[in-house]
This record gives C-alpha cells, sequence and structure tokens, in this order.
C-alpha cells in the first residue's frame, strides 16, 4: 500500500502532519518486540510496550517521508554508528540485517554528517545514533562512511502514519505568549563556536555550580540532533527537571522554520520555570553561523527570554569572534568557557582581548564563581 504527499493531512494546529492514509502491512507484537528502538522513537515505544497491536508498515514508490516520521528500517551495511541508542540511552550493539525504529531527520553535524531527509523510501543511512534516518549528502573526512538502512515501511496505526510529534509528551506552540512572567528564573543559554566546542560540558558544570549554591535548576537543549546523553549529563549534574526539542517531538532541530525554533525556546523557557525553579539552563547546539542559532539569536525574543549567555569556545580567536558576533547582535556575553579553558595559553590570549572573564569550565562547578556569573 502507498499514500502520495496528497493523501498527508492535518489533525491539529500543532502538528507538522498526520498522514490519513490506507492500512498497511500488519506488524506483528513479536517482531515489534524484536526491533531494536531508538532514543528518538521512545515515546513511541512506550505506546507499543504498553500495547504492540494495531500497528503496520506503509510501503511504495509513491510513500514520501517527513521529519519525524517513523520508519521500520533493516541494517545493510555498518559504517560509523555500529550502536543505536535505545530509549533508556542504552548503547545496543547493531548487526547486519537487524531491524531498528527509527525517525526521519535532516542532520548538522559538521565533524560527521550533513543529511537530509530523501523524497522516498529508498536506500538511506543511521546518520545519528540517537536514532535519525537520512540520505548523508556530506561526512567529515576523518569518519567512515555512513551505516546503510533498508527502509521497510512507515509505521502506522489507525490514526495514520506514526510521527514524533503526535506521540510527543510535548506540545508546541508557534504562537507562544513571549512577554516576561511576572517571577520568572534567571535563564543562562549557553552557545558556542561549533560543534564540540565544550557547551553541553559548560551547561553541566553551571547546573552543578548552581545547585551546590543552593539553588534549583532546570535545564533544556533547545536545538540539535536527537540523543540522551546530553538531558541525562544535565540530570547527573543535579538538574530537577530537564527537557529538549525531542520531547516535543523532533528528532532534529536542522531545517526548520524559525517560528518552530523560536518556539521551542519559549515553550522550554515556560516549561521549565515552574514556581521552585531559580534558574534555567539552556544549550543551543552547533556554532553561531549555522543557521538555525543565527536566526535564533538575531531575534529579539531570544534577548527577552535570556538573561545571561556564556559562550564556549574552542580556541583564543573563536572566543573573541564569537563575543563579537553575540554584542552586535544585542546579546552581551557574561563569560566565555568551553574547550579552550583546557589551554592555559589559549585562555590568556582570550582574555587579553575580552571584557569578560574566561572561566575554566570545571570552575564552573564551583558555588562562589557561578554565583559571580549569575
Amino acid at each position: 500500500m502507498s499514500v502520495s504527499a496528497e493523501q498527508r493531512d492535518t489533525v491539529d494546529e500543532n502538528a507538522t502532519h498526520v498522514a490519513v492514509a490506507p492500512p498497511g502491512t500488519p506488524l506483528s507484537a513479536a517482531r515489534l518486540h524484536r526491533v531494536k528502538k531508538a532514543y528518538t522513537t521512545r515515546s513511541v515505544a512506550a505506546r507499543i510496550d504498553a500495547d504492540p497491536s494495531g500497528y503496520a508498515l506503509l510501503d511504495g514508490p509513491e510513500v514520501v517521508p517527513h521529519p519525524g516520521d517513523v520508519v521500520l528500517a533493516r541494517i545493510e551495511r555498518l559504517g560509523n554508528h555500529t550502536r543505536l541508542e535505545s530509549p533508556v540511552s542504552r548503547r545496543q550493539t547493531l548487526f547486519v540485517g537487524d531491524e531498528v525504529l527509527v525517525a526521519y531527520g535532516h542532520r548538522y553535524a559538521p565533524d560527521q554528517f550533513e543529511a537530509e531527509v530523501p523524497a522516498d523510501l529508498g536506500p538511506a543511512h543511521l546518520v545519528a545514533a540517537g536514532g535519525v534516518a537520512a540520505l548523508a549528502t556530506a561526512k567529515h573526512a576523518r569518519i567512515a562512511d555512513a551505516t546503510a538502512l533498508r527502509p521497510l515501511g512507515l509505521l502506522t496505526d489507525d490514526h495514520g502514519i506514526v510521527t514524533l510529534e503526535r506521540f510527543a509528551t510535548h506540545r508546541l506552540s508557534v504562537a507562544a505568549d513571549t512577554a516576561r512572567q511576572s517571577r520568572r528564573p534567571t535563564v543562562v543559554a549557553v552557545l558556542g563556536t561549533s560543534m564540540n566546542s565544550g557547551k553541553s560540558t559548560t551547561v553541566s558544570s553551571l547546573i552543578r555550580g548552581a545547585t551546590r549554591s543552593g539553588l534549583t535548576v532546570a535545564a533544556g537543549k533547545v536545538t540539535g540532533t536527537g540523543a540522551g546523553g546530553d538531558p541525562h549529563g544535565f540530570a547527573d549534574a543535579g538538574a530537577s527537571a530537564v527537557l529538549d526539542f525531542t520531547d516535543f517531538g523532533f528528532p532534529s532541530t536542522f531545517r526548520l522554520e524559525h517560528a518552530q525554533v523560536r518556539g521551542l525556546l519559549t515553550a522550554l523557557v515556560r516549561e521549565l520555570s515552574t514556581p521552585d525553579v531559580d534558574v534555567v539552563v539552556l544549550e543551543v547546539a552547533d556554532g553561531l553561523y549555522q543557521d538555525e542559532t543565527s536566526r535564533l539569536v538575531s531575534d529579539s525574543v531570544f534577548r527577552e527570554v535570556v538573561d545571561r549567555v556564556v559562550f564556549a569556545a574552542d580556541g583564543a580567536a573563536g572566543a573573541v569572534g564569537g563575543a563579537e558576533v553575540l554584542t552586535r547582535a544585542g546579546v552581551p556575553v557574561t563569560a566565555v568557557s568551553g574547550v579552550l579553558t583546557s589551554a592555559p595559553l589559549a585562555m590568556r590570549e582570550a582574555q587579553s582581548l575580552l571584557s569578560v572573564p574566561v572561566i575554566e569550565t570545571a570552575a564552573l562547578t564551583e558555588p562562589d564563581v557561578v554565583r559571580a556569573v549569575l
């Protein structure tokens, strides 16, 4: 059975799409139980575990996948990713022939892959260990080719194509009220020069330092590619609540409409700003020149909801240049940290040109240091 793009329909204003489609090939409960399910599909996996009946596969040449569609695929060839992160973040070893439940999504990762959702159910790749299927269009020279997938069909139920957004625990409204609340926690955003500049470690260190100061901290990740490492790390550092874009049904945020990215920022602040929370720490993925990040930082809403910015850099030049970019956008930087702080010489170089402190990442775990940042 197949479904064309014209057969898709929207059932509520917050959903990207929910397909109105003919039933596909039924899936047995036993087969669904054996499938290796990905972290990105954890809300769907929980529903399947509770009741595996009523699911089917939709395939055919007219099926057009969209970001967030859940797909059953077979591992055809192992490549860069040899393990799949489970719904509880266990690294499942992959074997050729395994069937996996993952989600279609675009990916932006300069150190790994650039990838896009293909126009059909033809051969695809596993482009993120958290469970993202796409067609890799470019890769870093130092990594292996992407693990090859053979999509077997989109997962369907009685309501149509199964999407992450339909099964998500939180709903996104792009028309969310961005006005300041009468009582809102201090919101600290961590941005960086690039992937692997130390953003997540900086977030965790800020959380640890603030909680050691006696503050209650919640944490969120606004953009990126779905994976459990960062959210679990934030919780391990002491965050009382953690949310990210995957909780709203997005496998990644690459190529999202700006209104959706802006909506994620405001929704995370709103959801995490409970009466007992003193500080909300947010990570914005990738670098300042990444399109979604650049547009978000330039949006007046960012300045309305974010009180402090800590900038993570991988070198002195990046630290100085990034701080200048943010200042020109009207976003003053409170401190610089990240990978460059592992090198005393790089720290001195950056500090000689910056008017804000350059703080070792580990030092952010100290109560007196984090209080000064806040």
